[in-house]
């Protein structure tokens, strides 16, 4: 339950949906689901088989192959920079959830302040076909007709609709989203200052994660049985809600339908591939300290099998939710679906809160829906959070994990990713996200996907794994899983990656690209995650038995350390392991138990 609440978050409901939408929907679809069996499926085997074997932090776990320690590094550096970011979609519900409490939603039609001429509700709907009925001009929310207007005026308005053309409409929750809530600026340069309503969100899914993680894994464990299964719920009362909607067939026809000549496109499957990794959380260091808490002979295979399918199945389910009400709002607007909305991170923050206004107590149902958003990425956010923690005090066990020196560590980590993201709450925070999460965990996550399977196939070698897991689950593996990790998933890894490279695209939010300075930060940032694992193998060429060659310090690096493994028989068959070798310092006694 626990990997299900990691893997099925804010990867499904907010991630896939403005990915799939802005490359074209059903040819996304495709690849997404292709890449996740051939990638996908095999890289979450060999992370669970992994983690359940060594039960140690996503570190020290690198005995069995120490030339690839700095992948661990990688992964913990990836978790921690994704939790500064990813809290903050969080921080966007609760503020949601507070918003809810008012009298109505206060996005489910224009008039208000913040909204302006573009803005496009159901009552300016019913005026535009009223004023179309009577062969009027309709510009900037008025209705012109020949009979009822000056002719000058009519005339002017009519010339300023064929130089300038009309103004694109926007819906009311998209103008709520972006010039109430975010304010947002016109681009990364203008961040202003932070927001303290969003600043006081933050500060609050912070602090939940704070609280729950300090009660130790046990508790985390209880509270994903609600994260894992209140969004299908959810989901499934929009899902009927959605369907019954006018125009909804376009939209789901918009998802489902691959347009062949997308398959070409370079960028859609980096998205597609990045997409699968960030989904499933895979590389990210999460699922292998999960899976350290597993009994030694737990059938890892079935579990990665079951998180897979449920993942991949809730972002296509989600995705026909989505795409329902896009394609209602696509008729409502009488615009072309692939139109509708912002191509971009708050897609999901546009489209949910504008569903809600559909069924009858709006109030009610943005609260229930918003606190899933919540859930399903607070669950992500608890994973997140102990891999760092557990990283670091599986690194430094004398310094941080001894008596309440990990409960110190973990409210120093949380205050520290509030504080790096607090920049996000500002006005030009949503540029910042949106470049955080097309660098920060993309090429990084699939480099460390290859460097992970050639470690283990390769360099550890799979007739020493496959030996392992025979251990473990008591059967044999086949040649489908030589043939996998060997070759077609580390083929496909390294396909992506070159394809991607060749097809970059800089980055766009809406109608705003980013321009070259911000590219180098992205690329900075995504540098510095993958230096990990060549620096950290440099150090140890350069550091190990100093007084040997440089072929022998290789052959000791690539050899599993003489503490690797389980060697006590009797220990093994009673799934039992030393207290010294639980993964979170704070747990110990449940670890062992």
């Amino acid at each position: 339950m626990s990997a299900l609440s990691f893997a099925v978050g804010m990867g499904n409901l907010w991630r896939f949906p403005y990915l799939c939408y802005s490359n074209g929907g059903g040819a996304f679809l495709l690849v997404y689901l292709i890449l996740a069996a051939l990638v996908g499926f095999p890289l979450m085997f060999l992370e669970f088989s992994f983690g359940q074997y060594g039960r140690q932090g996503i570190v020290s776990i690198w005995k069995s192959c120490p030339i690839f320690e700095g992948v661990g590094w990688a992964m913990f550096s990836v978790s921690f920079i994704v939790s500064i970011y990813y809290n903050m979609l969080v921080a966007y519900c609760v503020f949601y959830v507070f918003a809810s409490f008012a009298k109505d939603v206060p996005w489910r039609d224009c008039g208000n302040p913040w909204n302006t001429a573009a803005c496009s509700g159901p009552a300016q709907q019913r005026l535009l076909y009223n004023c179309t009925a009577h062969n009027g001009t309709w510009y900037e929310n008025t209705c012109y007709t020949q009979a009822h207007t000056d002719p000058q005026v009519y005339k002017t308005i009519t010339n300023l609709i064929a130089v300038n053309g009309t103004i694109s409409p926007k819906l009311p929750a998209d103008e709520y989203f972006h010039n109430y809530m975010l304010d947002i600026s016109g681009g990364p340069s203008e961040l202003g200052y932070p927001s303290w309503k969003i600043a006081l969100c933050l500060l609050l899914c912070w602090a939940i994660v704070v609280v729950t993680l300090s009660k130790g894994i046990k508790s985390s464990g209880k509270v994903t049985y609600v994260t894992a299964l209140f969004p299908y719920v959810i989901m499934a009362i929009l899902f009927v809600r959605g369907i019954m909607l006018e125009g909804a067939l376009e939209g789901i026809y918009f998802y489902i339908t691959p347009k062949w000549e997308k398959l070409l496109s370079a960028k859609l499957w980096g998205d597609a591939a990045m997409q699968v990794f960030f989904s499933l959380s895979i590389c990210w260091g999460g699922l292998i300290t999960l899976a350290t808490y597993n009994d030694f002979h737990n059938n890892s295979l079935r579990d990665a099998a079951v998180v897979t399918l449920g993942d991949s199945l809730t972002s296509v389910f989600g995705g026909v939710v989505i795409f329902s009400f896009i394609g209602s709002m696509a008729n409502t607007l009488n615009m072309p679906v692939a139109d509708v909305a912002t191509k971009g991170a708050g897609l999901a923050f546009i489209i949910y809160p504008q569903a809600v206004t559909t069924l009858p107590v709006s109030q009610l149902w943005s609260i229930l829906f918003m606190l899933m958003l919540m859930n399903v990425g607070i669950g992500t956010m608890f994973t997140l959070v102990q891999t760092v923690q557990t990283t670091l005090v599986d690194a430094f066990p004398r310094k941080l994990g001894r008596g309440r020196r990990p409960q110190f560590l973990l409210f120093a980590i949380c205050l520290l990713g509030f504080l790096l993201g607090l920049p996000l709450t500002t006005r030009g925070g949503m540029y910042i996200l949106q470049l955080m999460d097309q660098y920060a965990a993309t090429y990084t996550i699939l480099s460390i996907g290859l460097a992970m399977v050639i470690g283990l196939a390769w360099v550890y070698g799979l007739k020493r794994y496959f030996s392992d897991i025979e251990v473990m689950l008591n059967r044999r593996l086949g040649l489908y899983w030589v043939v996998m990790w060997r070759f077609v998933t580390p083929g496909v890894i390294i396909f992506i990656l070159l394809f991607s490279l060749v097809g970059f695209k800089p980055t766009q939010y809406g109608d705003y690209i980013f321009p070259p300075a911000c590219e180098v930060i992205g690329w900075i940032l995504s540098t510095v995650e993958f230096m990990f694992i060549p620096g950290v193998a440099i150090y140890k060429l350069c550091t190990t038995e100093r007084g040997k060659s440089l072929i022998e310090r290789l052959r000791i690096l690539t050899t599993p350390h003489e503490d690797w493994g389980h060697k006590d028989e009797a220990r093994k068959e009673e799934n039992q392991i030393p207290l010294s070798s639980a993964p979170n310092g704070i747990d110990a006694d449940a670890h062992y138990a």
